[in-house]
């Protein structure tokens, strides 16, 4: 030892989330994290969240990463960490810096040749890491403690400049074994851009961007990954170029910005978006992933010619390819040597729809998700944040007009249904009190994760929950219809009672009427506590740009065999 001030290995972990600015991480407990659970308990900067399931408790850091900045989650030997791996792979594909860490077997037991409970009856048991890594930057056993330290200061250190999930196992013996304190140190350094590529890369961007008649700016998911929004923002600016977000970047460009155009989304685009981004000489994508989904099932008309696609560490032009360039260093660089030209604006104004004025409230209307989502966007202020759950909400809510500070959250790279019950939790306690989550959330994604409603109930948490009853997976069977897409029905309204458990502060209302649904939101904001308001739905009741978009993801993945080669 070097004379330091020893700490167990739990307490060295829970300092060093301390350090990243942590302060819950989400909890299930099981025999081989029990006495880890105890040393992250003696930190008094850490509060856990107890979760009903790990998959759940993941859902939650995700949603806390995208709030806080990073995240953690605490897991049981493989039935805990194999429950939550769906969540943290997830969270690899949304770019979510999540430390995992898993309590894990005596190291005596493999030495001993000990078939062990919560395996798979066989005495190997290092496949929950190799199980991890494939879906997290790093993935690391703790074996000996002399190699503690190292190990977890390097894997915290990858989380946070991969801006990955990392994982961290520490076998039940020596969670609470000595090792020195932890040093002070900084993590998550920023990589410097290559000066002579960047310069490269900016002016040739600037030369194609200043010679076009009509660019457009487009804003991507990534943006906010790389901490480049604000770059972005002076680039859109400094250019007067139109500036339109990709769905997954709904929110980073103030909708009220004078350059703002709306969602690009291929044919399922904001009204005139569309025509104003592809019929564009040049087109800049900073931040951007072209998927199926973000795309329409790769049915955008974006022409890889007139593409600038610049990216976490690399700008593609259109006939050249540059490594090495962060991304918010080459957009600050770029605002300043680009040329102003308002011409794809212009253009813009000249198509633009007018905003339609609202449709009064007919007390005894059956309600519409059209009316559902128009009555919710009222109810939008600065201190809120929209979280949009796998489905119709995605395309009901890119229709909303989010006021200035609003916060936008959507999980689509990844689309795994249930995310947004667990990510609602995460989120709430990641702003700090700062924002109120406004969740929309279809009946079929709710069932998967319903139970962590009552944790943020234990907790005093106030969402408030709009509960999209239709009777099914709508957004599958737009992709493809069957009879699996049917669903058991419940009394989600119901279930709030059943959390409270006579000492809970949730709220239910069950809607079925635009009155009735004018007096629930009205109850809902005044509410301090958790509200759950189920809104009554027809089975077809869906937006025309689903009806699009599933029938061109379902064209692309009906594509036949390419023919054999060879």
């Amino acid at each position: 030892m070097d004379g330091r001030k020893e700490v167990t290995v739990g307490a060295y972990i829970a300092a060093r989330l301390s350090d990243i600015g942590i302060e819950h991480y989400f909890a299930v407990p099981g025999d081989y994290n029990l006495v880890l659970l105890d040393e992250l308990l003696e930190n008094p900067s850490l509060t856990m969240i107890g979760c009903c399931n790990e998959l759940n408790a993941g859902y939650a850091a995700d949603g806390y990463a995208r709030a806080h900045g990073a995240a953690a989650q605490v897991v049981t030997f493989s039935v805990g960490g194999l429950s939550a791996l769906n969540a943290v792979a997830g969270a690899y594909a949304e770019d979510l810096p999540l430390v995992i860490i898993s309590g894990g077997p005596n190291t005596n037991s493999q030495v001993e040749n000990q078939i062990l409970h919560h395996t798979c009856g066989e005495v190997r048991y290092g496949y929950q890491r190799d199980i991890f890594a494939q879906v997290t930057a790093a993935a690391v056993v703790i074996r000996h403690l002399a190699d503690a330290p190292f190990l977890i200061d390097r894997t915290i250190e990858t989380c946070l400049s991969s801006r990955k999930p990392v994982y961290i196992e520490v076998p039940c013996n020596l969670a609470g074994r000595k090792i020195p304190a932890p040093r002070k140190r900084s993590f998550g350094r920023k990589d410097p851009s290559h000066e002579d590529t960047l310069a490269e890369a900016v002016d040739r961007t600037a030369e194609l961007l200043s010679g076009a008649a009509k660019a457009v700016l487009v804003a991507g998911g990534k943006l906010k990954h790389c901490g480049a929004v604000d770059a972005f923002m002076d680039l859109v600016d400094a250019s007067k170029f139109a500036a339109a977000s990709m769905p997954v970047a709904k929110g980073v460009i103030p909708e009220s910005h004078p350059n703002y155009i709306g969602t690009y989304w291929g044919p399922v685009s904001s009204p005139g978006t569309a025509e104003i981004v592809e019929s564009a000489n040049i087109y800049l994508f900073a931040g951007a992933v072209f998927t199926d989904y973000t795309t329409s099932g790769y049915s955008t008309l974006i022409n890889p010619s007139k593409l600038i696609h610049a990216g976490p560490g690399f700008v593609k032009l259109p006939d050249a390819l540059y490594d090495g360039v962060n991304l918010s260093d080459y957009l600050e660089e770029l605002s300043k040597k680009v040329k102003p030209n308002d011409a794809s604006l212009v253009a813009y104004e000249r198509i633009k729809l007018e905003l339609a004025p609202r449709h009064p409230t007919k007390e005894s209307a059956p309600i519409t998700t059209r009316r559902l989502f128009e009555r919710a966007e009222e109810m939008l202020s600065p201190d809120m944040t929209v979280l949009a759950e796998t489905g119709d909400s995605w395309f009901n809510t890119m229709k909303m007009r989010l006021p200035d500070g609003c916060g936008y959250e959507i999980q689509m790279q990844y689309g795994s249904i249930g995310w947004s019950v667990g990510a609602t939790l995460g989120y709430t306690l990641g702003s700090g009190g700062t924002k109120r989550v406004v969740a929309f959330i279809g009946d079929g994604s709710f069932q998967l994760t319903a139970q962590e409603v009552s944790t943020m109930i234990r907790y005093g948490l106030s969402p408030i929950i709009f509960l999209i009853n239709n009777g099914g997976y709508t957004i599958e069977v737009e992709i493809h219809d069957g009879p699996y897409n049917n669903i058991k029905n419940w009394d989600y309204a119901g279930l709030v009672d059943v959390f409270n458990a006579g000492e809970g502060n949730g709220w239910s209302a069950k809607v079925r009427t635009e009155g009735d649904l004018d007096a629930a939101i009205e109850k809902a904001l005044s509410h301090d506590g958790l509200s759950l308001i189920e809104v009554i739905v027809d089975r077809d009741d869906c937006s025309k740009e689903l009806l699009e978009w599933g029938s061109r993801v379902s064209a692309n993945n009906g594509r036949p065999p390419l023919p054999s080669i060879g």
